[in-house]
């Protein structure tokens, strides 16, 4: 959405249209961008495959069977996509790496569409890897020799993120915790897992909360759980907590402005999402990432961060530890200085315009395109 709107600003003309996954959550929010024109639904599916699992993952008869399954769906995509392309003629493709990108790009690649990729992450998915060898162009995030694909065809762009994300100073945060409600409150610790939400990470805040309620008692905790967690993390804070304490605790599903809530706290505890990551960078937050030891990409990302000392990293089974991650958000809270240094050097790590950079590659592409020949 970032880089519909700076394609809109550059050529307002421009048709945009989003294809995404059947089912899919984001669909209702993309149908609201006053950006993108229209939207479609295919068919997709995902390989799964967890880092630090082995060949033991092979024999899990579940996994198994939904990745079988969901390779139907990935050839059933395949070919909605070759008819959806032959009705809606696009001049060019732009891809993000999820699972959805590879009948689509398939499709563009069959059809004679060009196609652009990009990277958010340090590592290239899978997706992104399978559809890499017909790309017109790869444009990635970090240093083009990091990634596995030819430098002449890749472009470093940083990572797209909305215009709404941008430095927050004591003013503006103070004005985003009234446009949310809580500017009562004198400190906020927000929590976030991702679009889908972590469970696990649900669990290892859950049980830190108590701890710095106690010892903050100007202190207010948004929990964003995720779709289809919220409820279940409702009722666990309610048996946790006497009622004092837990009115202190929000606890949302989703929220469309993240840049409010992020804005408004003083630390951040997330997952290590690049775009994630990008976004509070560009808003120079305090960050506590729990990467996921299940996707090497969000290890990768955050031991990069960690080691210029941008952000503070623990490990899930260092954040399993009773009370450390309850102890480093103390210590950060008590210790302003210590925040500013994390956040000058996160701050670097924010490659402004990248949605410009990227709506300015595809329009040059979609000029020079077959279909607008």
């Amino acid at each position: 959405m970032a880089v519909a709107a700076e394609i809109k600003k550059l050529s307002p003309d421009t048709r945009i249209v989003f294809i995404g996954q059947k089912g899919g959550h984001l669909l209702d929010i993309v149908e609201q961008d006053p950006y993108i024109d229209s939207s479609y639904q295919i068919s997709a599916g995902k390989f799964r495959r967890y880092h630090g699992e082995g060949l033991t993952q092979l024999l899990d008869f579940n996994t198994q069977y939904k990745n079988v399954k969901d390779l139907f769906r990935t050839v059933s995509g395949l070919t909605q996509s070759w008819r959806l392309l032959a009705k809606i003629r696009p001049a060019v493709v732009f891809t993000r790496g999820g699972y959805v990108s590879v009948p689509v790009a398939l499709a563009a690649w069959l059809r004679h569409i060009p196609y652009i990729t990009h990277d958010s992450d340090s590592m290239p998915s899978l997706a992104n890897r399978i559809i890499a060898p017909k790309a017109a162009k790869h444009a990635v995030a970090l240093e083009p020799s990091m990634y596995p694909y030819p430098l002449s065809k890749t472009v470093r762009v940083g990572v797209p993120i909305s215009s709404k994300f941008q430095t927050v100073d004591d003013q503006t945060k103070q004005r985003f915790k009234k446009e949310i409600a809580l500017d009562k409150f004198k400190q906020m610790l927000f929590v976030t897992g991702g679009g889908n939400g972590a469970e696990q990470l649900n669990s290892l805040v859950k049980n830190n909360v108590e701890y710095l309620l106690k010892k903050f008692p100007q202190l207010v905790i948004v929990h964003i759980a995720g779709r289809n967690l919220s409820e279940a993390l409702e009722k666990e804070y309610d048996n946790l907590l006497r009622p004092g304490l837990r009115k202190r605790v929000i606890v949302k599903d989703f929220v469309t402005d993240l840049y409010r809530y992020s804005g408004a706290a003083d630390i951040i505890i997330a997952r290590g999402g690049a775009t994630n990551l990008t976004e509070f960078a560009a808003q120079r937050k305090t960050c506590i990432i729990i990467p996921s030891s299940r996707l090497i990409w969000n290890l990768r990302n955050a031991h990069a961060l960690a080691k210029q000392n941008a952000i503070i990293e623990l490990s899930e089974d260092q954040a399993e530890q009773e009370l450390r991650l309850a102890h480093i958000v103390s210590d950060l809270l008590d210790h302003k200085e210590s925040r500013e240094e994390l956040e000058t050097n996160f701050a670097q790590f924010y490659v402004p315009d990248a949605a410009k950079k990227i709506a300015e590659l595809l329009l040059e592409i979609a000029y020079t395109s077959e279909v607008n020949k």
